[in-house]
Protein backbone atom coordinates (compact mmCIF):
# COMPACT_ATOMS: atom_id res chain seq x y z
CA UNK A 1 0.00 0.00 0.00
CA UNK A 2 1.17 3.20 -0.76
CA UNK A 3 0.44 5.18 2.05
CA UNK A 4 2.92 2.76 4.05
CA UNK A 5 6.43 2.99 5.01
CA UNK A 6 8.91 2.18 8.05
CA UNK A 7 10.21 5.17 10.56
CA UNK A 8 13.11 6.56 9.38
CA UNK A 9 12.52 6.59 5.42
CA UNK A 10 13.03 9.93 5.29
CA UNK A 11 11.65 12.25 1.90
CA UNK A 12 9.07 9.17 1.09
CA UNK A 13 6.54 11.42 1.32
CA UNK A 14 4.35 9.17 3.75
CA UNK A 15 3.04 8.22 6.85
CA UNK A 16 5.53 6.27 8.61
CA UNK A 17 5.11 3.63 10.99
CA UNK A 18 6.54 5.33 13.88
CA UNK A 19 4.42 4.92 17.65
CA UNK A 20 2.65 2.47 19.74
CA UNK A 21 -0.67 2.78 21.22
CA UNK A 22 0.56 3.79 24.47
CA UNK A 23 1.59 6.94 22.11
CA UNK A 24 -1.37 7.27 20.89
CA UNK A 25 -3.28 7.26 23.40
CA UNK A 26 -1.21 10.28 24.73
CA UNK A 27 -2.14 12.06 21.22
CA UNK A 28 -5.78 11.51 21.70
CA UNK A 29 -5.28 12.59 25.64
CA UNK A 30 -6.24 16.04 24.91
CA UNK A 31 -10.05 14.81 24.75
CA UNK A 32 -10.52 14.97 28.70
CA UNK A 33 -9.65 18.53 28.24
CA UNK A 34 -12.44 19.27 26.27
CA UNK A 35 -14.97 19.15 29.41
CA UNK A 36 -13.90 22.58 30.23
CA UNK A 37 -14.92 23.93 26.82
CA UNK A 38 -18.51 23.37 27.26
CA UNK A 39 -18.67 22.34 31.15
CA UNK A 40 -20.16 26.07 32.18
CA UNK A 41 -22.34 26.39 28.88
CA UNK A 42 -24.27 23.07 29.72
CA UNK A 43 -25.09 24.13 33.26
CA UNK A 44 -26.35 27.54 32.36
CA UNK A 45 -28.75 26.32 29.95
CA UNK A 46 -29.90 22.84 31.43
CA UNK A 47 -29.67 23.48 35.04
CA UNK A 48 -28.90 21.04 37.92
CA UNK A 49 -29.06 17.70 35.52
CA UNK A 50 -25.50 18.59 33.86
CA UNK A 51 -23.37 15.98 35.83
CA UNK A 52 -25.96 13.54 34.68
CA UNK A 53 -25.53 14.49 31.13
CA UNK A 54 -21.66 14.28 31.12
CA UNK A 55 -22.12 10.35 32.60
CA UNK A 56 -24.58 9.53 29.84
CA UNK A 57 -22.85 11.11 27.24
CA UNK A 58 -19.33 9.50 27.90
CA UNK A 59 -21.14 6.29 28.44
CA UNK A 60 -22.55 6.40 24.93
CA UNK A 61 -19.23 7.48 23.50
CA UNK A 62 -17.50 4.30 25.12
CA UNK A 63 -20.19 1.83 23.78
CA UNK A 64 -19.72 3.47 20.31
CA UNK A 65 -16.02 2.73 20.58
CA UNK A 66 -16.47 -0.91 20.36
CA UNK A 67 -17.83 -0.29 16.78
CA UNK A 68 -14.71 1.73 15.85
CA UNK A 69 -11.60 -0.36 17.20
CA UNK A 70 -13.80 -3.33 14.85
CA UNK A 71 -13.84 -1.36 11.77
CA UNK A 72 -10.63 0.38 12.57
CA UNK A 73 -8.83 -2.87 12.61
CA UNK A 74 -9.94 -3.65 9.34
CA UNK A 75 -8.18 -1.54 7.47
CA UNK A 76 -4.18 -1.35 9.30
CA UNK A 77 -3.26 1.09 6.44
CA UNK A 78 -5.00 3.61 6.89
CA UNK A 79 -4.83 6.74 8.83
CA UNK A 80 -7.45 9.59 9.27
CA UNK A 81 -9.83 8.22 11.89
CA UNK A 82 -13.20 6.42 11.94
CA UNK A 83 -14.87 8.09 8.76
CA UNK A 84 -12.43 6.59 6.96
CA UNK A 85 -13.17 3.13 7.67
CA UNK A 86 -16.76 3.82 8.00
CA UNK A 87 -16.70 5.40 4.02
CA UNK A 88 -15.50 2.25 3.31
CA UNK A 89 -18.28 0.53 3.71
CA UNK A 90 -20.57 3.51 2.78
CA UNK A 91 -18.90 3.30 -0.89
CA UNK A 92 -20.79 0.74 -2.33
CA UNK A 93 -23.83 2.00 -1.89
CA UNK A 94 -23.23 5.48 -2.80
CA UNK A 95 -20.32 7.60 -3.89
CA UNK A 96 -21.91 10.79 -2.15
CA UNK A 97 -22.16 9.73 1.40
CA UNK A 98 -18.66 7.93 2.00
CA UNK A 99 -17.19 11.52 1.97
CA UNK A 100 -20.23 12.90 3.29
CA UNK A 101 -18.94 11.26 6.56
CA UNK A 102 -15.21 12.00 5.86
CA UNK A 103 -16.53 15.52 5.10
CA UNK A 104 -18.59 15.87 8.75
CA UNK A 105 -15.78 14.03 10.61
CA UNK A 106 -13.44 16.69 9.78
CA UNK A 107 -15.48 19.93 9.83
CA UNK A 108 -16.50 18.14 13.86
CA UNK A 109 -12.66 18.66 14.68
CA UNK A 110 -11.42 21.18 12.93
CA UNK A 111 -13.05 23.64 15.05
CA UNK A 112 -11.28 23.12 17.80
CA UNK A 113 -8.41 24.61 17.11
CA UNK A 114 -10.57 27.84 16.46
CA UNK A 115 -12.38 27.52 19.91
CA UNK A 116 -9.19 26.02 22.01
CA UNK A 117 -7.43 28.79 20.85
CA UNK A 118 -9.77 31.87 21.52
CA UNK A 119 -10.57 30.06 25.03
CA UNK A 120 -6.68 29.80 25.82
CA UNK A 121 -6.17 33.69 24.14
CA UNK A 122 -9.01 34.86 26.64
CA UNK A 123 -7.66 33.14 29.42
CA UNK A 124 -3.53 34.82 28.60
CA UNK A 125 -5.19 38.37 27.93
CA UNK A 126 -7.20 38.11 31.17
CA UNK A 127 -4.76 37.36 33.30
CA UNK A 128 -2.36 40.23 31.75
CA UNK A 129 -4.37 42.79 31.87
CA UNK A 130 -7.53 42.24 33.72
CA UNK A 131 -11.13 40.90 32.51
CA UNK A 132 -12.23 44.87 32.22
CA UNK A 133 -9.30 46.31 30.42
CA UNK A 134 -9.85 47.95 27.30
CA UNK A 135 -7.52 45.58 25.13
CA UNK A 136 -9.96 42.81 26.27
CA UNK A 137 -12.98 45.19 25.00
CA UNK A 138 -11.84 46.54 21.33
CA UNK A 139 -12.73 45.12 18.11
CA UNK A 140 -13.04 45.90 14.22
CA UNK A 141 -16.03 44.28 12.57
CA UNK A 142 -15.14 43.37 9.49
CA UNK A 143 -18.55 40.72 8.24
CA UNK A 144 -22.23 40.38 9.38
CA UNK A 145 -23.14 37.10 9.71
CA UNK A 146 -26.84 37.57 10.71
CA UNK A 147 -27.78 35.57 7.91
CA UNK A 148 -26.35 32.27 9.83
CA UNK A 149 -27.43 33.22 13.49
CA UNK A 150 -28.54 36.78 14.91
CA UNK A 151 -25.83 38.63 15.95
CA UNK A 152 -22.95 36.88 14.82
CA UNK A 153 -19.86 38.17 12.91
CA UNK A 154 -16.39 38.21 11.45
CA UNK A 155 -14.42 40.52 13.67
CA UNK A 156 -10.90 41.17 14.40
CA UNK A 157 -9.85 41.81 18.34
CA UNK A 158 -7.35 40.71 20.62
CA UNK A 159 -8.50 37.38 21.28
CA UNK A 160 -8.22 36.26 17.70
CA UNK A 161 -4.44 37.70 17.32
CA UNK A 162 -3.52 36.11 20.44
CA UNK A 163 -5.46 32.89 18.76
CA UNK A 164 -3.54 32.59 16.10
CA UNK A 165 0.27 32.91 17.53
CA UNK A 166 -1.02 30.13 19.68
CA UNK A 167 -2.01 28.08 16.62
CA UNK A 168 0.81 28.74 15.06
CA UNK A 169 2.99 27.48 17.63
CA UNK A 170 1.07 24.20 18.26
CA UNK A 171 1.51 24.08 13.84
CA UNK A 172 5.07 24.52 14.64
CA UNK A 173 5.06 21.83 17.28
CA UNK A 174 3.57 19.15 14.99
CA UNK A 175 5.52 19.62 11.63
CA UNK A 176 8.34 17.01 13.28
CA UNK A 177 5.96 14.43 12.88
CA UNK A 178 3.85 11.91 15.01
CA UNK A 179 6.87 10.65 17.18
CA UNK A 180 8.06 13.86 18.19
CA UNK A 181 4.31 14.97 18.78
CA UNK A 182 3.39 12.00 20.81
CA UNK A 183 6.70 12.81 22.84
CA UNK A 184 5.66 16.08 24.11
CA UNK A 185 1.89 15.88 24.31
CA UNK A 186 3.01 12.97 26.85
CA UNK A 187 4.58 15.84 29.15
CA UNK A 188 1.67 18.38 28.75
CA UNK A 189 -1.06 15.46 28.79
CA UNK A 190 0.47 14.56 32.41
CA UNK A 191 0.33 18.40 33.29
CA UNK A 192 -2.87 18.71 32.61
CA UNK A 193 -4.73 14.68 33.60
CA UNK A 194 -3.58 14.78 37.12
CA UNK A 195 -4.88 18.36 37.69
CA UNK A 196 -8.15 17.30 36.47
CA UNK A 197 -8.22 14.02 38.26
CA UNK A 198 -6.82 15.97 41.61
CA UNK A 199 -9.93 18.35 40.68
CA UNK A 200 -12.49 15.36 40.83
CA UNK A 201 -11.41 13.29 43.15
CA UNK A 202 -10.32 15.87 46.58
CA UNK A 203 -13.23 17.81 46.98
CA UNK A 204 -15.35 14.00 47.13
CA UNK A 205 -12.81 12.66 49.73
CA UNK A 206 -13.05 16.06 51.94
CA UNK A 207 -17.28 15.84 51.46
CA UNK A 208 -17.31 19.31 49.87
CA UNK A 209 -19.38 17.72 47.40
CA UNK A 210 -23.32 18.65 48.30
CA UNK A 211 -26.13 16.12 47.75
CA UNK A 212 -28.36 19.29 47.29
CA UNK A 213 -26.21 20.87 44.71
CA UNK A 214 -27.05 17.83 42.71
CA UNK A 215 -30.74 17.31 43.23
CA UNK A 216 -33.64 17.88 42.69
CA UNK A 217 -32.66 16.38 38.84
CA UNK A 218 -34.83 18.88 37.08
CA UNK A 219 -33.89 20.82 34.27
CA UNK A 220 -33.66 24.73 34.41
CA UNK A 221 -37.52 25.46 32.85
CA UNK A 222 -38.28 23.58 36.28
CA UNK A 223 -40.44 20.58 35.13
CA UNK A 224 -39.92 17.94 33.00
CA UNK A 225 -41.96 18.88 30.20
CA UNK A 226 -41.41 19.40 26.22
CA UNK A 227 -39.43 22.10 27.32
CA UNK A 228 -37.40 20.79 29.77
CA UNK A 229 -37.09 17.72 27.64
CA UNK A 230 -35.50 19.22 24.98
CA UNK A 231 -33.24 21.59 26.88
CA UNK A 232 -31.95 17.74 28.50
CA UNK A 233 -31.63 16.44 24.99
CA UNK A 234 -29.79 20.30 23.79
CA UNK A 235 -27.23 18.95 26.71
CA UNK A 236 -27.03 15.82 25.46
CA UNK A 237 -26.23 17.06 22.23
CA UNK A 238 -23.82 19.71 23.11
CA UNK A 239 -21.99 17.18 25.20
CA UNK A 240 -21.48 14.48 23.02
CA UNK A 241 -18.96 16.55 20.88
CA UNK A 242 -16.56 16.66 24.03
CA UNK A 243 -17.72 13.00 25.21
CA UNK A 244 -17.16 10.83 22.16
CA UNK A 245 -13.96 12.47 20.68
CA UNK A 246 -11.77 9.78 22.34
CA UNK A 247 -12.09 7.85 18.94
CA UNK A 248 -9.42 10.28 17.91
CA UNK A 249 -7.33 7.79 19.42
CA UNK A 250 -7.77 5.53 16.02
CA UNK A 251 -6.47 8.48 13.57
CA UNK A 252 -3.37 7.20 13.79
CA UNK A 253 -3.64 3.19 12.75
CA UNK A 254 -1.30 3.31 9.52
CA UNK A 255 1.40 5.08 12.04
CA UNK A 256 1.31 2.21 14.75
CA UNK A 257 3.99 -0.23 14.27
CA UNK A 258 1.56 -3.03 15.23
CA UNK A 259 -1.71 -2.16 14.07
CA UNK A 260 -3.43 -5.20 15.20
CA UNK A 261 -2.99 -4.70 18.51
CA UNK A 262 -2.12 -1.13 19.18
CA UNK A 263 -5.89 0.00 17.36
CA UNK A 264 -8.47 -1.36 20.15
CA UNK A 265 -5.94 -1.26 23.42
CA UNK A 266 -5.61 2.90 21.96
CA UNK A 267 -9.33 3.15 21.83
CA UNK A 268 -10.54 1.95 24.93
CA UNK A 269 -7.72 3.12 26.69
CA UNK A 270 -8.33 6.83 26.27
CA UNK A 271 -12.40 5.82 26.81
CA UNK A 272 -11.41 4.53 30.21
CA UNK A 273 -9.81 7.80 30.92
CA UNK A 274 -12.75 9.59 29.57
CA UNK A 275 -14.67 8.07 31.76
CA UNK A 276 -13.47 8.84 34.68
CA UNK A 277 -12.59 12.43 34.01
CA UNK A 278 -16.17 13.00 32.54
CA UNK A 279 -17.61 11.23 35.26
CA UNK A 280 -15.68 13.30 38.38
CA UNK A 281 -15.11 16.57 37.10
CA UNK A 282 -18.82 17.42 36.26
CA UNK A 283 -19.76 16.20 39.27
CA UNK A 284 -17.49 17.63 41.60
CA UNK A 285 -17.57 20.69 39.45
CA UNK A 286 -21.22 21.20 40.46
CA UNK A 287 -21.18 19.69 43.73
CA UNK A 288 -19.32 22.65 45.26
CA UNK A 289 -20.23 25.11 43.43
CA UNK A 290 -23.82 24.17 43.02
CA UNK A 291 -26.02 25.20 40.11
CA UNK A 292 -26.10 29.02 41.36
CA UNK A 293 -22.45 28.77 41.54
CA UNK A 294 -22.06 27.65 38.00
CA UNK A 295 -24.13 29.75 36.80
CA UNK A 296 -21.68 32.48 37.40
CA UNK A 297 -20.80 34.63 34.00
CA UNK A 298 -17.01 33.64 34.90
CA UNK A 299 -17.82 29.86 34.69
CA UNK A 300 -19.97 30.26 32.15
CA UNK A 301 -17.43 31.92 29.36
CA UNK A 302 -14.74 29.97 31.09
CA UNK A 303 -12.54 33.07 32.53
CA UNK A 304 -13.07 32.26 36.44
CA UNK A 305 -12.71 28.22 35.74
CA UNK A 306 -9.00 28.50 36.95
CA UNK A 307 -10.23 30.25 40.35
CA UNK A 308 -12.82 28.07 41.11
CA UNK A 309 -10.98 24.55 40.52
CA UNK A 310 -8.57 25.77 43.13
CA UNK A 311 -11.13 26.68 45.68
CA UNK A 312 -12.44 23.39 45.30
CA UNK A 313 -9.09 21.85 46.34
CA UNK A 314 -8.83 24.75 49.30
CA UNK A 315 -5.78 26.03 47.67
CA UNK A 316 -4.44 30.12 47.22
CA UNK A 317 -3.51 32.57 44.78
CA UNK A 318 -0.87 30.42 43.98
CA UNK A 319 -2.71 27.66 43.77
CA UNK A 320 -4.91 29.52 41.82
CA UNK A 321 -2.40 30.37 39.07
CA UNK A 322 -1.26 27.05 38.97
CA UNK A 323 -4.98 26.23 38.02
CA UNK A 324 -4.78 29.32 35.10
CA UNK A 325 -1.33 27.52 33.99
CA UNK A 326 -3.30 24.05 34.02
CA UNK A 327 -5.97 25.37 31.60
CA UNK A 328 -3.59 27.15 29.34
CA UNK A 329 -1.95 23.22 29.04
CA UNK A 330 -5.43 21.81 28.52
CA UNK A 331 -6.53 23.40 25.56
CA UNK A 332 -2.96 23.28 24.12
CA UNK A 333 -3.01 19.88 24.34
CA UNK A 334 -7.06 19.85 23.21
CA UNK A 335 -5.49 21.72 19.93
CA UNK A 336 -2.69 19.55 19.06
CA UNK A 337 -5.00 16.36 19.31
CA UNK A 338 -7.52 18.06 17.24
CA UNK A 339 -4.19 19.01 14.76
CA UNK A 340 -2.92 16.04 14.43
CA UNK A 341 -6.62 14.18 13.61
CA UNK A 342 -8.03 16.48 11.45
CA UNK A 343 -4.84 16.99 9.49
CA UNK A 344 -4.64 12.70 9.36
CA UNK A 345 -8.74 12.69 7.98
CA UNK A 346 -7.96 15.02 5.05
CA UNK A 347 -4.64 13.46 4.25
CA UNK A 348 -6.50 9.92 4.05
CA UNK A 349 -9.33 11.20 2.43
CA UNK A 350 -7.09 12.72 -0.18
CA UNK A 351 -5.42 9.34 -0.33
CA UNK A 352 -8.87 7.52 -1.03
CA UNK A 353 -10.19 10.05 -3.65
CA UNK A 354 -12.85 11.78 -1.46
CA UNK A 355 -10.93 15.01 -0.83
CA UNK A 356 -8.76 17.29 -3.25
CA UNK A 357 -5.44 15.73 -4.22
CA UNK A 358 -3.18 17.86 -2.87
CA UNK A 359 -4.21 16.96 0.97
CA UNK A 360 -2.44 13.90 0.10
CA UNK A 361 1.32 15.36 0.35
CA UNK A 362 3.28 14.94 3.76
CA UNK A 363 6.90 16.08 4.34
CA UNK A 364 9.86 14.40 5.42
CA UNK A 365 9.13 13.93 8.34
CA UNK A 366 6.22 12.06 7.75
CA UNK A 367 3.35 14.87 8.85
CA UNK A 368 0.39 15.78 6.83
CA UNK A 369 1.61 19.32 6.22
CA UNK A 370 -0.86 19.97 3.61
CA UNK A 371 -3.67 18.86 5.77
CA UNK A 372 -2.28 20.92 8.48
CA UNK A 373 -2.05 24.13 6.47
CA UNK A 374 -6.00 23.97 5.50
CA UNK A 375 -6.52 23.50 9.42
CA UNK A 376 -4.64 26.40 9.93
CA UNK A 377 -5.87 28.28 7.13
CA UNK A 378 -9.53 27.36 7.90
CA UNK A 379 -9.15 27.89 11.91
CA UNK A 380 -7.70 31.30 11.25
CA UNK A 381 -11.36 32.22 9.54
CA UNK A 382 -13.29 30.33 12.69
CA UNK A 383 -10.96 32.40 15.08
CA UNK A 384 -12.31 36.19 14.22
CA UNK A 385 -16.08 34.30 14.73
CA UNK A 386 -17.56 36.59 17.66
CA UNK A 387 -19.79 33.39 18.95
CA UNK A 388 -17.24 30.18 19.61
CA UNK A 389 -20.67 28.36 21.20
CA UNK A 390 -22.47 28.65 17.91
CA UNK A 391 -19.19 27.52 16.20
CA UNK A 392 -19.17 24.52 18.22
CA UNK A 393 -23.14 23.91 17.77
CA UNK A 394 -22.67 23.69 14.26
CA UNK A 395 -19.57 21.95 14.37
CA UNK A 396 -21.41 19.28 16.62
CA UNK A 397 -24.49 18.72 13.95
CA UNK A 398 -21.85 17.44 11.25
CA UNK A 399 -20.30 15.28 14.64
CA UNK A 400 -23.52 13.34 15.00
CA UNK A 401 -24.54 12.74 11.58
CA UNK A 402 -20.76 11.09 10.87
CA UNK A 403 -21.85 9.12 14.09
CA UNK A 404 -24.82 8.11 12.49
CA UNK A 405 -23.29 7.00 9.09
CA UNK A 406 -19.92 5.50 11.05
CA UNK A 407 -21.97 3.60 13.92
CA UNK A 408 -24.15 1.54 11.05
CA UNK A 409 -20.80 0.78 9.07
CA UNK A 410 -19.99 -1.52 11.37
CA UNK A 411 -23.03 -4.18 10.56
CA UNK A 412 -22.16 -3.15 7.26
CA UNK A 413 -18.93 -4.59 7.29
CA UNK A 414 -20.23 -7.48 9.04
CA UNK A 415 -21.89 -8.43 6.25
CA UNK A 416 -20.38 -7.56 3.27
CA UNK A 417 -17.39 -8.20 4.63
CA UNK A 418 -17.86 -11.39 6.55
CA UNK A 419 -15.01 -13.37 6.00
CA UNK A 420 -12.61 -10.70 6.60
CA UNK A 421 -9.73 -10.83 9.35
CA UNK A 422 -10.49 -8.84 12.44
CA UNK A 423 -7.81 -8.41 14.84
CA UNK A 424 -10.09 -8.22 17.51
CA UNK A 425 -13.77 -8.83 16.88
CA UNK A 426 -16.34 -6.79 18.83
CA UNK A 427 -19.49 -8.59 20.79
CA UNK A 428 -22.46 -8.74 18.66
CA UNK A 429 -24.30 -7.07 21.30
CA UNK A 430 -22.18 -3.95 20.93
CA UNK A 431 -22.96 -3.96 16.92
CA UNK A 432 -27.16 -3.66 17.79
CA UNK A 433 -26.13 -1.12 20.44
CA UNK A 434 -24.25 0.73 18.31
CA UNK A 435 -26.58 0.81 15.75
CA UNK A 436 -29.30 1.61 18.59
CA UNK A 437 -26.78 4.41 19.77
CA UNK A 438 -27.01 5.68 16.26
CA UNK A 439 -30.74 6.75 16.70
CA UNK A 440 -29.98 8.28 19.57
CA UNK A 441 -27.76 10.52 18.35
CA UNK A 442 -30.13 11.27 15.40
CA UNK A 443 -32.83 12.37 18.51
CA UNK A 444 -30.18 14.46 19.46
CA UNK A 445 -29.51 16.39 16.41
CA UNK A 446 -32.90 17.17 15.42
CA UNK A 447 -33.81 17.73 19.08
CA UNK A 448 -30.65 19.48 20.58
CA UNK A 449 -29.83 21.93 17.78
CA UNK A 450 -32.86 23.72 18.89
CA UNK A 451 -31.53 24.61 21.91
CA UNK A 452 -28.41 26.61 20.43
CA UNK A 453 -30.11 28.85 17.91
CA UNK A 454 -32.07 28.30 15.28
CA UNK A 455 -29.64 28.83 12.40
CA UNK A 456 -27.50 25.99 13.81
CA UNK A 457 -28.96 23.03 12.09
CA UNK A 458 -29.53 25.34 8.80
CA UNK A 459 -25.82 26.39 8.92
CA UNK A 460 -24.51 22.81 9.60
CA UNK A 461 -26.18 21.60 6.14
CA UNK A 462 -24.84 24.46 4.28
CA UNK A 463 -21.07 23.61 5.79
CA UNK A 464 -21.99 19.80 4.93
CA UNK A 465 -23.26 20.49 1.37
CA UNK A 466 -19.88 22.17 0.30
CA UNK A 467 -18.91 18.36 0.33
CA UNK A 468 -20.84 18.22 -3.10
CA UNK A 469 -18.86 19.97 -5.07
CA UNK A 470 -15.63 19.46 -3.47
CA UNK A 471 -15.92 15.48 -4.29
CA UNK A 472 -17.20 16.18 -7.70
CA UNK A 473 -14.01 18.19 -8.78
CA UNK A 474 -11.81 15.49 -7.55
CA UNK A 475 -13.62 12.07 -8.65
CA UNK A 476 -15.08 13.70 -12.02
CA UNK A 477 -12.62 15.75 -13.02
CA UNK A 478 -9.06 15.16 -11.35
CA UNK A 479 -9.46 11.02 -11.07
CA UNK A 480 -11.74 11.05 -14.34
CA UNK A 481 -14.27 9.10 -12.60
CA UNK A 482 -12.06 6.29 -11.13
CA UNK A 483 -10.94 6.00 -7.83
CA UNK A 484 -7.42 5.91 -6.63
CA UNK A 485 -6.31 2.05 -6.99
CA UNK A 486 -5.17 2.54 -2.86
CA UNK A 487 -8.36 3.04 -2.05
CA UNK A 488 -9.69 -0.01 -3.97
CA UNK A 489 -6.78 -2.11 -2.87
CA UNK A 490 -7.87 -1.75 0.80
CA UNK A 491 -11.22 -2.07 -0.15
CA UNK A 492 -10.46 -5.77 -0.76
CA UNK A 493 -10.56 -7.06 2.70
CA UNK A 494 -12.11 -10.38 2.74
CA UNK A 495 -11.65 -10.70 -1.14
CA UNK A 496 -14.78 -8.60 -1.47
CA UNK A 497 -13.25 -5.82 -4.00
CA UNK A 498 -15.98 -5.31 -6.35
CA UNK A 499 -17.83 -2.66 -5.53
CA UNK A 500 -21.15 -3.40 -7.52
CA UNK A 501 -21.72 -6.34 -5.05
CA UNK A 502 -23.86 -5.16 -2.24
CA UNK A 503 -24.24 -7.97 0.53
CA UNK A 504 -26.74 -5.34 2.58
CA UNK A 505 -29.10 -4.59 -0.37
CA UNK A 506 -31.41 -2.14 0.83
CA UNK A 507 -31.04 -1.81 4.35
CA UNK A 508 -28.61 1.15 4.13
CA UNK A 509 -30.80 3.07 1.88
CA UNK A 510 -33.15 2.38 4.71
CA UNK A 511 -30.99 2.97 7.60
CA UNK A 512 -30.54 6.56 5.47
CA UNK A 513 -34.25 7.23 5.07
CA UNK A 514 -34.80 6.47 8.75
CA UNK A 515 -32.53 8.79 10.26
CA UNK A 516 -33.74 11.58 7.97
CA UNK A 517 -37.27 11.00 9.17
CA UNK A 518 -35.97 10.63 13.15
CA UNK A 519 -34.44 13.86 12.76
CA UNK A 520 -37.22 15.44 11.50
CA UNK A 521 -39.51 14.09 13.97
CA UNK A 522 -37.80 14.84 17.06
CA UNK A 523 -37.03 18.56 15.26
CA UNK A 524 -40.78 19.02 15.42
CA UNK A 525 -41.72 17.53 18.97
CA UNK A 526 -38.76 18.81 21.08
CA UNK A 527 -39.18 22.74 20.89
CA UNK A 528 -38.23 25.92 23.10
Amino acid sequence: MSNLTEAGSPGSGNLKRAIGWKDAFWMASGVPALVLFSIGGIAATIGSPSWLIWMLSVAFGFMQAFVYAEIAGLFPNKSGGASIYGASAWVRYSKVIAPLSVWCNWLAWTPVLAIGGGLAAGYILTSFFGADAAINSWEITLLNLDFLNEGLTLRINSTSIVGTGILLCVFVAQHKGISQAAKLQTIIGLAVLVPLLIVGVVPLLTGDVLAANLTPIVPISGSWNIEGTTLFLGGLFIAAWSAYAFETAICYTSEFRDPQRDTVRAILAAGVVCIVIYTLVPLSFQGVLGVDGMLEPGIVDGSAVGGAMASMVGGGSIIANIMVVMLLLALILAIMTSMAGSSRTLYQGSVDGWLPKFLSRTNDHGAPVAGMWTDLGFNLILLLMSDYLFVLAVSNCCYLVFNYLNLHSGWMHRIDHAEAHRPWKAPTIMLWIGGGLAFVNAVLLGAGANVWGEGTLRSALIAMALILPVFWYRHYVTDKGKFPATMLEDLSVGKMDDLSVRKAGILPYLTLGAGVIVVIISNQIFHL
